[in-house]
């Protein structure tokens, strides 16, 4: 075999550190980021916060009349919601009823109680062991008790058999094993009888059960008063939560009239009275801060002026400056590095030192650059979709992440990490950046209508519809073609699906 040498050129993408560091900051989320800089300040000597006055970027001012938390208190507070149907389901606040005292209020005042401890950011957690203090159980009893609280889930669930739980706590002890079920179940009935009303159940059909089943016991022991016929409704839902939940959700009458034994009357009565339990008890604690979005970016719409009354609505996008780092290079620190003559053994340590302060400036460059993008993305999605933030969703024009990654000249794949987990603050609401992107649906005229467009429009459609014939999907995708939008059936069913739109069938008012 012969050996012989040879030249040849080739290009490929190196990754240094720092444009590392760039992509993935670009991706992260604003809880991300935060956690991010925590976590750099922390590590490196070098990276220190500025004073609140300080600020870190060329980031343009707000209007004095609004500042940005103000912003986007309001953008939030004009978000459209999704169309809210009646269901069997409910949410414990939906009233169906003209006369709810005929029903007793023992519970109100628990009720509210508990809402106002969830306001004080008293988790469903905290709010049981006080009230388990309360029973001045002895020390295993309290502990058994005390685990099974734990065990719940954020509905206020018990997703765990107890067998199960006893196995976890026994570590394989069969004879601990044997004496922790029957303590455990004792703890479960003592758990199913706290505040809120259904904690502890092991599924619906459980959690129903034991809210009808407290205002019957509350009658009964003289706690609240209710009609005879009430007392017979009450009955009846107990009756129907016996039943299998899917007769239940598709609203079954003639089968829960057979299986329940009443009448056509008093299975929708109970129904109805199903409708305004909580299937969640435990939603009312869950701490809603942690659910707020923190929007990115803000779009203010320009006042009219003598000078661009001919141009149109004119909208101000800018970066929030509440969640921009307010970062710079410790200067004390920099500066007594940089006269500071390292000789011999004190050299690597010199060297070490002078990375951590170079990846300091790295730092508060990369996220410099993070939010320039995201800013000069945003102010061309707002440019492409000025129809939106003049009109609302029903206006939104197709946009694909190829359009404004052309125009910026900047790859798709960054365009995507741009708009994922960012949000934008509008006059309509809050919004992900990556919701003013669609595909587009032909229309008669030869152009296309973009699918956030129609998505809103077939929410229109079945917000306005009789509830007592509710609209199908063949019949949506007949009335989108008569506004010149050609959109199949299985499209209707995928958008509406995606709008968290039940279907006919359970749309159907009783």
């Amino acid at each position: 075999m012969k050996q012989g040498l040879s030249l040849r050129t080739s290009q490929h993408l190196v990754l240094t550190p720092q444009l590392q560091q760039s992509i993935r900051l670009l991706q992260l989320s604003t809880l991300e980021l935060g956690q991010e800089v925590e976590q750099m300040l922390d590590e490196n000597p070098f990276l220190e916060r500025t004073l609140d006055d300080d600020t870190p970027y060329d980031v343009p001012a707000l209007p004095q009349t609004a500042s940005a938390t103000a912003i986007a208190e309001e953008a939030n507070s004009n978000s459209s919601t999704e169309y809210d149907e009646p269901n069997w389901e409910g949410d414990g606040t939906y009233d169906f009823a003209s006369n709810e005292g005929e029903w007793g209020d023992s519970h109100h005042a628990d009720e509210a109680d508990a809402t106002e401890l969830a306001r004080n950011q008293e988790s469903l957690y905290q709010f049981l062991h006080r009230q388990s203090l309360e029973l001045h159980l002895d020390e295993t009893d309290a502990c058994a008790l005390r685990f099974l609280i734990e065990s719940l889930n954020e509905d206020g669930y018990l997703e765990d058999p107890l067998e199960d739980l006893a196995h976890t706590l026994a570590a394989g002890d069969a004879e601990a094993f044997a004496g922790l079920v029957p303590r455990f179940t004792v703890a479960l009935q003592r758990l199913q009888q706290m505040e809120p009303t259904g904690v502890g159940a092991r599924n619906l059909a459980e959690c129903l059960r034991l809210q009808l089943q407290a205002r019957l016991d509350d009658a009964e022991e003289g706690f609240s008063e209710i009609t005879p016929k009430c007392a017979a409704t009450l009955h009846t839902a107990l009756r129907i939560c016996d039943q299998p939940m899917d007769v239940l959700a598709r609203r079954d009458i003639r089968t829960l009239m057979h299986t329940c034994h009443a009448s056509d009357v008093e299975i929708r009565e109970a129904i109805t009275l199903i409708a305004r339990l909580e299937p969640k008890p435990g939603r009312r604690f869950v701490d809603v801060e942690r659910h707020v979005i923190v929007p990115d970016v803000l779009v203010i719409a320009v006042p009219k002026t003598r000078a661009n009354a001919s141009n149109g609505p004119q909208f101000r996008v800018m970066l929030n400056p509440d969640v921009m780092p307010r970062l710079r290079v410790h200067d004390i620190y920099a500066n007594v590095l940089r006269n500071h003559r390292s000789t011999g053994n004190d050299a690597s340590t010199h060297a070490a030192l002078q990375q951590r302060l170079q990846e300091a400036r790295w730092f508060i460059k990369n996220i410099q650059q993070r939010f320039d993008t995201i800013l000069r993305v945003s102010m061309a999605i707002v440019e492409r979709q000025k129809n939106f933030f003049t009109h609302g969703e029903l206006a939104m024009r197709p946009l694909v992440l190829r359009e404004i990654a052309d125009e910026l000249g900047l790859h798709e794949s960054t365009i995507s990490r741009v708009t994922t987990a960012k949000y934008m603050a509008t006059p309509f609401g809050t919004f992900e950046l990556k919701y003013f992107f669609g595909s587009g649906l032909g229309t008669d005229s030869g152009g296309n209508a973009s699918s956030t467009a129609v998505r809103a429009l077939i929410k229109q459609f079945i917000s306005a519809e009789n509830t007592r014939k509710p609209l199908s999907d063949s019949q949506i995708s007949e009335m989108l073609k008569e506004q010149g939008i050609d959109c199949a059936r299985r499209t209707v069913a995928k958008y509406r699906e995606g709008l968290k739109i039940a279907p006919a069938s359970l749309r159907k008012a009783l």
